[in-house]
């Protein structure tokens, strides 16, 4: 890359908001099958990054168009445990014109960038680029080895990016200890005095189901008892407006009691509506870690106004705490009933490891170092990662792509919302600290 007009040499900061930008500029929705554009383009153009700088990148492809790209860069010490640095490079879909700004214009406005991927989570792999670059430009290796992966089909489970690759190139990982990745990390500001980031530690897992009902088929005219949509829609109608209990995890537990520090009170979980509405723009992440979940997300029935249709089916996003799956499969299938079918879309783990250790203190004085108001803190996230593979590896897993926001910004809004957008002197801020966690770790 060219230096600027100012003949000094080009820096992560200088060139992260590019990188966003032109990778929010590849097109790579993920439809949750093989229609869309795929990942192979933002693989190829991840790996020219990576070669500009001296790496020999490696792209793998899971089927056609679908592809992951990853490298790997001697560290000071091989003999110490790795650290895998991994972000996923497709994005869910987005209709232009519900946006402000194009989604995929990568359109600089109001002092922030925006296009789909901005959060979710192409800023993080600009960061990691920026990092990598810099550091690889200037010939500051890091203390041990990192593997970097930029991977397809995280918004779709990971089973052709991440899973793909644990499944089938699980050598790629030898070594790795440790791995940062998405949703954490960011900023939560208390009051003057406090600034708390929130660090990934674990997340929920999942059960995508669908459910099905058989009934008879028959004239719209006639009397029906063994109607299929009527049955399913109590059903449907019965869990989504379940409440589950509330269950503390230990990553629940030391959030709340690091939040109440901040706050100055003492945190009952079992009363957390009025703390919730206090938490802003993380009030939505934070509220749905208090319980197992199971939203209905998709209806379909019939195909004529005077056919009574034979089957009913609905499709449901299920989220369950770590520990508590059984509980969870249980509840469901007693307030569906026995009349309804359910399979699994698709079914992954939870993930939790605990906030302690080397890369923890790293996390901590890093932010430290770039906002002396600033504490790391853990937290569960709501939905998932391709941790849930890494997993598998024996890896310990959190989320740290390092933001600071502004108080007013609703951030959890913005994963797969309309309008996303990411600060731009948080992307600035964020290498910063990554390139710190990176020496410290």
């Amino acid at each position: 890359m060219s230096e600027p007009s100012t003949g000094r040499a080009v820096s992560g900061q200088d060139e992260v908001v590019d990188l966003c930008r032109e990778l929010i500029q590849i097109d790579t929705s993920n439809y949750g099958d093989h229609s869309g554009p795929g990942e192979r383009k933002a693989a190829e153009w991840v790996a020219e990054k990576l070669a500009e700088v001296g790496l020999e990148p490696k792209i793998f492809e899971s089927h056609p168009g679908r592809a992951s790209t990853v490298a790997r860069i001697e560290g000071e010490d091989p003999s110490r445990p790795a650290l895998l640095i991994h972000g996923h490079t497709d994005v869910v879909p987005a209709n232009a014109a519900d946006w402000t700004h194009h989604p995929f214009s990568g359109e600089i406005a109001d002092g922030c960038l925006w296009g789909r991927g901005a959060v979710d989570m192409k800023d993080m792999d600009a960061m990691t680029l920026a990092v990598v670059r810099d550091r690889l430009r200037t010939g500051r290796k890091p203390p041990r080895d990192i593997v970097l992966a930029f991977l397809a089909d995280e918004e779709a489970g990971g089973t052709w990016g991440a899973r793909h690759l644990v499944d089938n190139h699980r050598e790629l990982f030898d070594g790795v200890t440790e791995a940062i990745s998405e949703v954490g990390g960011f900023s939560f500001t208390v009051n003057e005095q406090r600034r708390l980031y929130l660090v990934q530690t674990a997340e929920k897992g999942m059960h995508w189901m669908k459910l099905s009902v058989a009934g008879t088929a028959g004239h719209g005219s006639m009397i029906h008892r063994d109607n299929a949509i009527t049955e399913l829609s109590e059903a449907v109608a019965r869990l989504g407006r379940h409440q589950f209990p509330v269950r503390v995890t230990k990553t629940l537990r030391h959030f709340l009691d690091e939040l109440g520090d901040a706050l100055g009170t003492e945190l009952d979980p079992e009363d957390m509506q009025e703390t919730i509405a206090k938490l802003g723009g993380i009030a939505k992440l934070i509220g749905a870690t208090l319980s197992n979940t199971a939203n209905p997300t998709q209806l379909g029935a019939g195909y004529k106004v005077n056919v009574i249709p034979g089957e009913a089916t609905a499709h449901v996003d299920g989220r369950f705490l770590p520990g508590h799956e059984d509980e969870f499969l249980t509840d469901l299938d007693r307030l569906l009933g026995p009349h309804v079918k359910r399979e699994d879309v698709h079914a992954d783990k939870a993930v939790e490891t605990t906030f302690d250790g080397a890369l923890v203190e790293a996390m901590q004085t890093s932010i430290a170092a770039e906002d002396p108001i600033g504490k790391a803190i853990p937290y569960m996230l709501s939905g998932g990662t391709d941790a849930k593979s890494f997993v598998e590896l024996g890896i310990r897993n959190f989320g740290f792509a390092p933001l600071q926001l502004p108080p007013e910004l609703d951030f959890a809004g913005m994963f797969h919302g309309v309008d996303e957008r990411v600060p731009v002197d948080g992307l600035k801020f964020g290498v910063r600290v990554l390139d710190r966690c990176i020496d410290a770790s």
